[in-house]
């Protein structure tokens, strides 16, 4: 069984230097969006996927199209709609903070401009303006709430963490999306931002162990 990282908008590889879990690929945005983690995906025979932020997007769209294939889910600062709606109330953000993400990132290499503790590794990078452009789009466009309240409740292990004080994706997000799953518990982290896998290693590491080890006991239970 495979671990695929699916990394956020904009971030690098350095977003996952203090977590221990053993992964098989770390994808960036890109790479999502060239389709070359749903290749993978299909070649192998199932994976336990970490999403986090744009790629949280990923792993639940994936799960949706290959459900066979995803075996567990840490879904990460991870919303099915990135985008505000007032006409329904959704919380998310409006295109001027969108526009201010891609200018944070050209203007800082994105190092603080998302709540990036002290001492704790830039999990962000500078990029060229047409993958950030791509990658907002994405963002922009995206929305997976029919089809994730279509086939709802979702039987899958999954762990959920959002932070307190996540400018990006707005805690009713986190709480849509736990109410998707059946008996998840979703974990908000005090006064944290949306660098959790720099902020929360720890407890990342931890959901992953405790999917793989839930995953383990399922198959032999279906051996018997």
């Amino acid at each position: 069984m495979k671990c695929f990282v699916l990394n956020g908008w904009a971030a690098s590889e350095r977003a996952w230097d203090l977590c221990k879990f053993g992964r098989d690929r770390i994808f960036s945005y890109i790479e999502q969006l060239d389709g070359l983690a749903e290749k993978e995906l299909t070649a192998c025979e199932g994976a336990v996927l970490v999403g986090w932020s744009m790629g949280g997007s990923t792993a639940l769209r994936l799960a949706l199209d290959h459900p066979g294939k995803i075996r567990g889910l840490v879904l990460v600062a991870a919303t099915p709609r990135m985008m505000e709606e007032r006409e329904s109330g959704w919380k998310g953000m409006s295109m001027r903070r969108l526009e201010a993400l891609r200018r944070g990132v050209e203007l800082t290499h994105g190092e603080g401009f998302f709540g990036t503790p002290e001492g704790r590794p830039n999990p962000y990078m500078a990029d060229c303006d047409e993958n950030l452009r791509r990658g907002l789009k994405y963002l922009y466009e995206t929305d997976l709430r029919d089809r994730l309240t279509a086939v709802a409740p979702l039987d899958i292990p999954a762990a959920i963490f959002q932070a307190e004080r996540d400018g990006i994706v707005r805690a009713s997000n986190a709480e849509f999306l736990a109410g998707l799953f059946s008996g998840r518990e979703l974990v908000t982290v005090p006064g944290a931002e949306h660098a959790l896998p720099v902020e929360i290693p720890g407890l990342i590491d931890e959901a992953v162990a405790k999917i793989k080890a839930e995953i383990s006991e399922f198959d032999i239970i279906s051996a018997k």
